[in-house]
């Protein structure tokens, strides 16, 4: 059986679109400025995008804020390349398209509702899952309501995030609202190695852990026992 190229299938689309004209609507659902940077990058040439920032797993309010002020540090530099740099992409009504920012509501109690019952599950299993459906189902309610041509997420940029289960998570979520999930691996053609070096030259605030109490808990986990283990080596 084939594995499903979703890059490709996203590059079609965009193909498409470029030959009919069309600079589609795009509702972009971001988990940070690290993921999103590459992602803006590449997409801003064609959709008009509006980054959509819903991250209830983020049960740490300063993390959380800390993310969304950084989201809207990058756009803002990325809307200044047009002024500055003479960006020349432009949409179909003649204007440079400048990122938007559309904020979602931060409810961690609704996550937490959503992966009850998961809390032992290890990072990448069926409380993961959860967490991608909960997300994509906002995006896509969000995308049918406000009138977006379509949505993805950045998600897939990262290396230790399925694309199967994320791109699963938005179609379901998409079928449910009547709208479009454009299919995403963000990582391919050095996508998380470009996210890096934007991340460097933008001197981005980079977590190391995905948001959540249990990915802190297990990253913390891992950091110490690095460190036990070059105390044994010593």
């Amino acid at each position: 059986m084939n594995k499903e190229n979703y890059a490709k299938e996203l590059e079609k689309y965009i193909e498409e679109k470029q030959k009919e004209g069309i600079y589609p609507k795009l509702l972009l659902h971001a988990c940070c400025a690290p993921c999103s940077s590459y992602c803006l990058e590449y997409l801003r040439q064609f959709f008009d995008i509006t980054l959509f920032f819903y991250n209830p797993n983020i049960t740490s309010q300063g993390e959380y804020e800390k993310r969304v002020e950084e989201e809207k540090r990058l756009i803002e530099a990325y809307n200044r390349q047009i002024d500055e740099q003479n960006f020349d992409g432009m949409n179909s009504d003649g204007n440079a398209r400048k990122i938007s920012f559309l904020e979602g509501d931060y409810n961690p109690s609704a996550w937490i509702e959503a992966v009850k019952g998961l809390e032992d599950c290890p990072e990448g299993g069926d409380r993961c899952i959860k967490c991608f459906e909960l997300r994509m189902d906002e995006a896509a309610r969000v995308c049918k309501e406000m009138g977006f041509d379509g949505f993805t997420t950045t998600l897939t940029i990262s290396p230790l995030k399925n694309a199967d289960n994320l791109n699963k998570a938005g179609r379901e979520a998409a079928d449910k609202y009547g709208t479009i999930f454009l299919p995403s691996d963000f990582k391919k053609k050095n996508g998380y190695k470009r996210s890096i070096e934007l991340s460097k030259m933008f001197d981005l605030y980079r977590q190391d852990f995905c948001g959540c109490s249990f990915s802190k808990a297990q990253r913390e986990r891992e950091k110490a026992a690095a460190s036990e283990g070059r105390v044994d080596g010593n």
